[in-house]
């Protein structure tokens, strides 16, 4: 192995070559040819239906690719709404989730044309029961596709950033499903149910027990409030292992899996909701080194940006994985050892990892962390001591073109 299993060669020249003095801060690139190619690979199957999360990256050309790629959009704000039907996605194509959605936000929404909602409170169908009434030419025909969002719990709980066994804002117990009656919400299609708690799962075996778990307590729901269940919509969680510990998903086998789950639930259709597993591997951030130093006989790198653009490994304890941009670099042909990677600000949770790089790492050299087409500039904390805010750039046809550029702390700054 002459280079990272997570790192695509074809991109090493022009990361290399690319001078900016707007990027001295770091930058996100995204490979576009190769996300394209993931995607078609997922989409070949006839078993589930594929949404994408767009929290998990919302650039233009990001969504764009997904759009081309047939996937459609789960979107949890206004803001996520606005920029997939700023790409010519057809609102019939959007999902609307989240836990604080407002009466307001959900007339918005329906306005604008979006036909499918997960709710996750008794208040939520009730709004959107009266939105879909108060229309100014009310119809009974074209009643919006409604998913009640379950929230179970399990003996066996462990932590997890969706919650897993922990209380969460997400949905409401069956015990508090069961209270509703069908026949109140005469403008809404109340079809299925959306279940979805656990995040960033690494094992086939133990997401098809989970999946498995669900289709008694999610079943026997719809049937005592009435519901002929049509769609299950099991959320995502499909993991990356930043960490490279061995541990990886096969699409393979989660195609197989599902397909059992979708017979044993007798739903005409099963959704999943996309994020990381689709577009995780097909980004990148750079970033150069600005310090080395010794303290206490640990070896500490300190770069020009940390957190502040990728606050992941503060939040999960999980680093990107990282390696040095040389050319022609080649772990097994250097000498290796363990750093403490820190960025730049005035806060000890700034910390990117322990992760090794060559020992001779030296101040002005490039960083390239892997795995950060999910979950990395829209959550980062870039605003915090006024840090600049990272350019993004694509990967096509041989070509990096900049999408957005590096913004000074003046361009927010009131």
């Amino acid at each position: 192995m002459t280079k990272s299993t997570w790192f695509d060669t074809s991109i090493e020249h022009a990361l290399l070559t690319h001078k900016s003095p707007e990027d001295e801060h770091g930058y996100y690139v995204y490979q576009l040819d190769a996300l394209k190619s993931h995607l078609a690979t997922l989409q070949q199957q006839d078993v589930i239906k594929l949404w994408f999360a767009v929290k998990a990256n919302p650039l233009s050309k990001i969504i764009q690719t997904l759009d081309s790629e047939g996937f459609n959009f789960d979107v949890a704000s206004t803001g996520e709404l606005n920029q997939v039907l700023a790409q010519g996605i057809n609102p019939n194509r959007i999902l609307n989730t989240g836990p604080a959605k407002s009466k307001k936000q959900l007339a918005a929404f329906v306005k604008q044309g979006v036909n499918t909602f997960v709710v996750e409170s008794i208040n939520q169908l009730n709004w959107l029961n009266e939105v879909m009434q108060e229309q100014e030419t009310p119809t009974l025909t074209n009643k919006p596709t409604v998913l009640l969002r379950v929230q179970l719990q399990w003996d066996e709980g462990e932590k997890n950033p969706l919650g897993g066994n922990s209380l969460t804002p997400f949905g409401l117990s069956v015990a508090q499903w069961q209270n509703i009656h069908l026949d109140s919400y005469p403008a809404l299609d109340v079809c299925g149910l959306h279940i979805f708690q656990w995040g960033n799962m690494l094992s086939n075996e133990k997401m098809f027990s989970l999946w498995s778990q669900m289709i008694t307590p999610l079943t026997d729901l719809a049937s005592s409030i009435g519901m002929t269940l049509e769609v299950l919509d099991l959320g995502g969680g499909l993991g990356i292992d930043y960490v490279g510990e061995g541990h990886a998903l096969t699409w393979s086998k989660i195609i197989e899996d599902l397909a059992i789950i979708k017979a044993k639930a007798g739903v005409k259709e099963l959704w999943l909701e996309l994020g990381r597993f689709a577009v995780a591997e097909c980004g990148y951030y750079v970033v150069p080194v600005v310090d080395r130093k010794i303290n206490y006989g640990q070896e500490q790198l300190v770069l020009a940006a940390g957190i502040n653009h990728l606050i992941r490994p503060a939040i999960t304890d999980q680093p990107f994985p990282v390696q040095i941009l040389r050319k022609d670099f080649s772990a097994e042909q250097q000498a290796m050892q363990s750093f403490d990677l820190h960025g730049p600000l005035c806060t000890s949770l700034d910390k990117l990892g322990h992760l090794s790089l060559p020992q001779d790492t030296a101040i002005g050299e490039k960083l390239v962390f892997g795995y950060c087409g999910a979950y990395g500039f829209t959550e980062s904390m870039p605003f915090f001591l006024c840090h600049e805010l990272a350019a993004e750039y694509v990967y096509q046809n041989g070509t990096l073109t900049q999408v957005r550029a590096a913004q000074p702390a003046s361009s927010y700054m009131a």
